[in-house]
């Protein structure tokens, strides 16, 4: 049996092969790369490289063996129809009979436009038959540590969410879920809604930053419209830059405040507070 991790140079694969390192022995590990050149740090530990592409079905063909268990990690091409691209690796995993198959998805809760895929990928993993655990991420405290810059240069956090308040949690978290249930039994066909231990408001967000820095850093709340017009400005493409202010209009409705500690339980362990990442990306 293998435990084979896709998109394993990603943010969040890396960090999931990093910590499958520290429990099994590295050669029941294979890691599902475009780019074997990124893995060689990989391969240099005795993690097997497999060369595949989301965009090219026949890459996963063979790839799988019976009793593997496999996490797809979901994809981040918004504009070359991730749900097809899940759908070469569910369809290979289902075809060799893998032992589990796990999805990096979205919160049932959340309703913006960046959550459809995810709905759709479920389905698909759902209809095929095979053995199952969604693994619902809920925001990311990356989203926000690796975006500081332009916060920093205009002592404001701008966002489109109003009073609501967000239940990130950090990558290294959210992948010490998935190692639990890659190496772990019990997990088949479960669902579990992810994030961090304590949501956080915009308003809280700017008063920490301002505490760790000595600033004084505002929280200014704009209409989804104006996050918008500010991402098309900052580069982002405008279909991306609407779905990204639809998950401010999200939060503002409560939709990523996780409530379940199912992040924690999996884990072990309480979650990486966002005060802490903070800290961590202002050291640089």
């Amino acid at each position: 049996m293998s435990i084979i991790v896709t998109g394993a140079t990603g943010n969040l694969g890396r960090h999931v092969v990093e910590q499958l390192l520290e429990k099994v022995p590295a050669e029941q590990i294979t890691a599902v790369v475009r780019n074997a050149e990124k893995a060689a740090d990989f391969a240099d530990r005795g993690v097997r490289i497999a060369l595949a592409d989301y965009n090219a079905p026949a890459s996963f063909d063979g790839l799988f063996s019976a009793g593997d268990k496999v996490l797809l990690v979901s994809g981040n091409e918004f504009d070359k129809g991730r749900v097809q691209q899940h759908k070469a690796v569910i369809d290979a995993a289902k075809a060799a009979g893998v032992a589990l198959l796990a999805y990096t998805s979205a919160p049932g809760t959340l309703t913006a436009a960046l959550a459809d895929d995810h709905r759709g990928t479920e389905e698909l993993l759902l209809d095929s038959g095979a053995p199952y655990t969604l693994l619902r991420n809920g925001w990311y405290h990356e989203n926000y540590t690796e975006n500081l810059a332009p916060v920093l240069e205009h002592n404001a956090v701008v966002a489109a969410a109003g009073e609501g308040k967000v239940s990130s949690a950090a990558r290294a978290d959210y992948a010490a879920a998935a190692v639990a249930v890659l190496t772990g039994e019990g997990h088949e066909n479960k669902t579990y809604e992810l994030g961090g231990d304590t949501p956080w408001s915009f308003a809280e967000y700017a008063a920490e930053l301002s505490r760790q820095t000595g600033k004084e850093i505002t929280y200014n709340p704009v209409s989804t419209e104006v996050l918008t017009g500010i991402l098309t400005g900052a580069g982002l493409p405008e279909p991306l830059a609407r779905t990204f202010a639809g998950v401010d209009a999200s939060i503002e409705k409560g939709e990523l405040v996780v409530t379940t500690g199912d992040l924690s339980r999996l884990t072990g362990r309480p979650t990486i507070p966002f005060s802490e990442a903070i800290a961590a990306a202002l050291k640089g």
